[in-house]
C-alpha cells in the first residue's frame, strides 16, 4: 500500500501562520506605548498596508496623528544622508519626540529633523541609556551592572563610578537565581539589566546582593563553542527540590554615592526571580521605606514586612496562613496585588480566602479588617489604579462574562466595599496599560474570534480617543479562520472546562480528521487566552490544524485564573499535567457533537511544560494518544528546578516521584519523538536523556533528536524543530509523507518577540 503525499501548499499555508509571518498579517491589533515625560502622552508604531508608521498620541486632549511627515522627513533624510530612503520603511524604529523636531538614530548617525522646516542634521546625542540602564526617575542617573558590581552613569556627562566594589561571583549585586543566559548570549546580550528599584526622589535605589555560594552546580556542554575549538563546560548554580541550600537575597539600600543601609534581617530565599524584578518589592511613596513579600518555603504563608531605608531596620507587618499555596496572584506574570493605602497606615491585601480572589483592607496598627473590598464569585486578577481621595479602587476582573470564566473586565469598587461597577461593562476580554501619569489606561478590547479594539478610557470608563482598530484581512487571506470555543464537563463529570478547536485548513464536515492536542499544563499560567493574541503556544496550534489537523488546547483543573480549588487541583499534583483527564473527557464530549474528528487518530505535542504533558499523555493514556512530539520536557522534576517543584508539589519527595515520567516509561505504546536543545540552561537535556534512558531499559522504539547548540526556546533553530515535529505528526497522526524535501525559511530576528520573551 503506497502512503499518499501531502501536498506542499499545506505546509506553505501553516508556515504563513508561525508566530513570526503571523505578526505581519494583522495591522494594528497591538500596539507598544513609548512614553513621553509626564508620562500621559507618547508615541508608537503601526504597520499598515503603506508601511510602519510612527503615530503620536495625547489621549487627554483626544489627539492621535502621525508622528511627521512621514513622506517630508524621508525626503530630507535622502538629502541630507546621500542615502536613498522609503517613507515606507524608515532606516530607524524609534524617537525622540523633542518639542518641534523628531531625533533619531540611522546611518551610523544621530539626527535632528525640524518639523517647520524639515531640514534634517546630523547632532549630537545626550548620554545614552540602553537595555541595561536603570534610569531614575529624574532621569539624572542611570545604573548599570559591570562585573559583579553595581555601577551608576550620571546622564548630563556621562561620568561613570562604582555604586559597590564587593561584589564576587555566586555572590554579587542585584542579580536572579536563574537567567537565560545562552539565549541571552545568542542575541548579543551580556546579561539581564540589574534588578534595582529607585526611590520615588531619586535619592536612592533598593538592590541585593544574591548569595549562591552554597548552590548546587550543574553542567552543560556546549559540543562546538564559536570558536570552533574544543567542547566548553557551562556550570551554572541550579537548586534541586529538597536541596538544603538555595539562592539567599541580602537586601541593601543605597545611595548615589554609594553608602550603604543593609537589611537587618535574615536574607530573603530567592528560588527563581529577584522580588525586585517580580515587583515583589517597592519603594513606599515618601521613599522612607520599602515594603516587600515573602513566602515560606511550603508556600503556605505569605508576609508583608517593612524596610526602614534609613536603618535599615525590617518589621513584618501583615501575614496570611493557609492549608495550601497562598499567593499574592495566581499566574506568575501577574505583579502581586498588594497596595499600601493612608501613607502607609492601611493596606490593600489579596486574598483567596472566600474560594475567590479578592481584595481586603486592614488597618496595619491594629491588624483590623476594614472591610473586604471585592466579593462574589469572580476572581480580582489586577490592581490598576488607586483614588484614595474618592476612596476608589480600579482593577481587572475575571467571571464576570457570562459563559465564559477567563475573559476580564475594567471594574472599580469603593475602599469600603460599596459601590463596584463594570467600567467595561461588555462580553469581550479586556487587556490593559495604565499610563505612567496615571490619568487614563489603554484598552484593547477583543476576544478569540473578535480582532481587538484599542482605545484610551478615563476611569469613568469614557473613550478619550480611538488609537487602533485591527485590521486581519492579510490573516483570513492566508487561509486563517477563527478557532471555536467550547465549554465541557471535566473528568468529575461536573466541573466546566474551557478550550478553543482550531478547525483544519479547508473544513469539510462531511470528512473525517485527525486530531492534535497542544497542551500547556501551568499550574503558573494558561495554555488559553481569552484574547484575539493566541499567545506564545496558540501560533503553533494555528499553523499545526493548516497541516489538515482538527487541533485543540485545553484549560483543564489545576491551571490559573479561576476560583481557588480549581487551581488547587494542581497542588501536590503535578503529575495530572494540567488535568490530562480533563483532555481526554474534553476530546470525547467533543466527538460526540463532531463526527469529522477521528478520535482513532489523535496526536499531542508541547513545550516544555507541554513536552512533559505529552510524554505523560502517551504513557497514561495509551488508548487515546497513538503519537507525539515533547519538545524540551521536564520528564524528572525531582531533578528539575525546585521553584517548580517545591511551589506546585510542595516539599514532598513522594510527589515528586509520581509526577515522574521516566518512571512511567514502560508504558509506552504509540509513537513518540524526544526534542532537546542540547545548551538548554532551563530545562536541562538530561531531562530527557534520563527518559531516553529508562525506554531503551523497557525495549521502547522512539525518536530522539537533540538540537546540539539550542536553548530551551531553540532560538535560531525553530524552523528545523518546526518541520520535524510536523513531519512526525504528519506520518503517524495524519498518515500521509510529508511533501518532499520541504523546508522552512529561519525565523528572522525579531526584537519584539524578543521583548514579548523578556515581558
Amino acid at each position: 500500500m503506497t502512503t499518499a503525499r501531502l501536498d506542499a501548499t499545506a505546509y506553505q499555508a501553516a508556515e504563513r501562520l508561525l508566530r513570526h509571518n503571523r505578526a505581519k498579517l494583522v495591522h494594528g491589533g497591538r500596539i507598544r506605548p513609548c512614553w513621553l515625560p509626564g508620562g500621559d502622552r507618547f508615541w508608537y508604531t503601526v504597520d499598515t498596508a503603506e508601511g510602519a508608521r510612527f503615530l503620536f498620541a495625547d489621549p487627554a486632549a483626544g489627539i492621535r496623528e502621525p508622528a511627521f511627515d512621514h513622506d517630508r522627513l524621508a525626503a530630507a533624510l535622502a538629502e541630507a544622508s546621500g542615502q536613498p530612503v522609503a517613507a515606507a520603511a524608515l532606516p530607524f524604529t524609534a524617537i525622540d519626540l523633542t518639542g518641534d523636531a523628531v531625533e533619531f538614530d540611522a546611518f551610523d548617525a544621530h539626527w535632528r529633523c525640524s518639523l517647520d522646516t524639515y531640514r534634517c542634521e546630523k547632532a549630537e546625542s545626550a548620554a545614552g541609556t540602553t537595555f541595561l540602564d536603570i534610569v531614575s526617575p529624574d532621569g539624572k542617573h542611570a545604573v548599570f551592572r559591570r562585573g559583579h558590581d553595581l555601577w551608576i552613569r550620571s546622564l548630563p556627562d556621562g561620568a561613570e563610578r562604582p555604586l559597590t566594589t564587593d561584589g564576587a561571583p555566586d555572590h554579587d549585586y542585584g542579580t536572579s537565581a536563574f537567567t537565560p543566559d545562552v539565549l541571552l548570549g545568542k542575541i548579543g546580550i551580556p546579561h539581564l539589566p540589574p534588578a534595582v528599584a529607585w526611590s520615588p526622589d531619586s535619592a536612592r535605589l533598593l538592590t541585593h546582593r544574591l548569595d549562591q555560594r552554597a548552590v548546587r552546580t550543574t553542567h552543560l556542554v556546549e559540543a562546538l563553542p564559536g570558536d570552533g575549538g574544543a567542547p566548553r563546560l557551562m556550570t551554572q548554580r541550579f537548586a534541586y527540590p529538597g536541596d538544603e541550600n538555595l539562592p539567599l537575597a541580602e537586601f541593601v539600600v543605597l545611595d548615589t554615592t554609594g553608602e550603604a543601609v543593609p537589611a537587618r534581617s535574615a536574607p530573603l530565599p530567592v528560588p527563581l526571580l529577584s522580588p525586585i524584578t517580580a515587583k515583589w518589592a517597592w519603594w513606599a511613596e515618601d521613599g522612607s521605606a520599602v515594603y516587600y513579600l515573602s513566602q515560606s518555603r511550603d508556600m503556605h504563608t505569605l508576609s508583608l514586612h517593612r524596610l526602614d531605608a534609613v536603618t535599615g531596620e525590617v518589621r513584618t507587618v501583615h501575614s496570611e496562613t493557609g492549608t495550601t499555596r497562598v499567593e499574592p496572584a495566581q499566574q506568575q506574570n501577574q505583579g502581586p496585588m498588594v497596595r499600601l493605602l493612608a501613607g502607609g497606615r492601611e493596606l490593600l491585601w489579596y486574598s483567596q480566602r472566600d474560594g475567590w480572589g479578592h481584595l481586603y483592607r486592614y488597618d496595619l496598627a491594629t491588624g483590623e479588617l476594614l472591610a473586604q473590598v471585592t466579593s462574589g464569585a469572580w476572581a480580582v486578577q489586577e490592581i490598576l489604579h488607586l483614588d484614595e481621595d474618592r476612596g476608589l479602587v480600579y482593577f481587572v476582573a475575571a467571571g464576570l462574562v457570562e459563559n465564559d470564566p477567563y475573559r476580564r473586565s475594567v471594574c472599580r469598587s469603593g475602599l469600603d466595599g460599596a459601590g463596584f461597577t463594570r467600567l467595561t461593562d461588555d462580553d469581550l476580554d479586556h487587556v490593559v496599560t495604565v499610563a505612567p501619569g496615571g490619568r487614563y489606561f489603554l484598552d484593547s478590547a477583543s476576544t478569540i474570534a473578535t480582532p481587538p479594539v484599542i482605545r484610551a478610557r478615563d476611569w469613568d470608563g469614557r473613550v478619550l480617543v480611538e488609537l487602533e482598530r485591527a485590521d486581519i484581512s492579510r490573516l483570513i487571506a492566508a487561509g486563517w479562520t477563527a478557532p471555536e470555543r467550547f465549554r465541557v464537563k471535566a473528568a468529575d463529570g461536573e466541573t466546566d472546562i474551557y478550550g478553543v478547536l482550531h478547525l483544519p485548513r479547508d473544513f469539510d464536515p462531511a470528512r473525517r480528521y485527525p486530531v492534535i492536542d497542544h497542551p500547556y499544563p501551568g499550574p503558573h499560567m494558561r495554555r488559553v487566552p481569552p484574547s484575539f493574541d493566541p499567545g506564545m503556544f496558540g501560533c503553533d496550534a494555528e499553523a499545526t490544524a493548516a497541516l489538515g489537523f482538527a487541533v485543540i488546547a485545553v484549560d483543564g483543573r489545576g491551571t490559573p485564573g479561576r476560583d481557588k480549588a480549581f487551581h488547587d487541583a494542581s497542588f501536590g499534583n503535578l503529575g495530572s499535567a494540567g488535568g490530562l483527564d480533563d483532555h481526554v473527557a474534553a476530546l470525547r464530549q467533543l466527538a460526540r457533537t463532531r463526527p469529522w474528528l477521528d478520535l482513532d487518530r489523535v496526536g499531542i505535542f508541547g513545550l516544555s511544560g507541554g513536552g512533559y504533558a505529552t510524554v505523560r499523555a502517551l504513557c497514561r493514556y495509551p488508548e487515546v494518544y497513538k503519537a507525539g512530539v515533547a519538545e524540551a520536557g521536564n520528564h524528572e522534576n525531582r531533578n528539575y528546578h525546585l521553584w517548580w517543584s517545591e511551589t506546585y508539589d510542595g516539599a514532598d519527595p513522594g510527589a515528586w516521584l509520581r509526577s515522574s515520567n521516566v518512571e512511567l516509561a514502560g508504558r509506552l505504546e504509540g509513537k513518540l519523538m524526544l526534542v532537546h536543545g542540547g545548551m538548554d540552561d532551563n530545562v536541562h537535556p538530561h531531562q530527557t536523556l534520563r527518559l531516553a534512558e529508562r525506554l531503551i531499559e523497557a525495549d521502547k522504539d522512539f525518536d530522539l533528536v537533540i538540537v546540539p547548540g539550542a536553548e530551551h526556546t531553540f532560538f535560531g533553530y525553530e524552523h528545523y524543530v518546526t518541520r520535524r515535529r510536523w513531519d512526525f505528526l504528519v506520518r503517524h497522526v495524519l498518515g500521509a509523507e510529508p511533501p518532499e524535501g520541504y523546508r522552512l525559511a529561519p525565523a528572522p530576528f525579531d526584537l519584539n518577540l524578543i521583548a514579548d520573551i523578556f515581558g
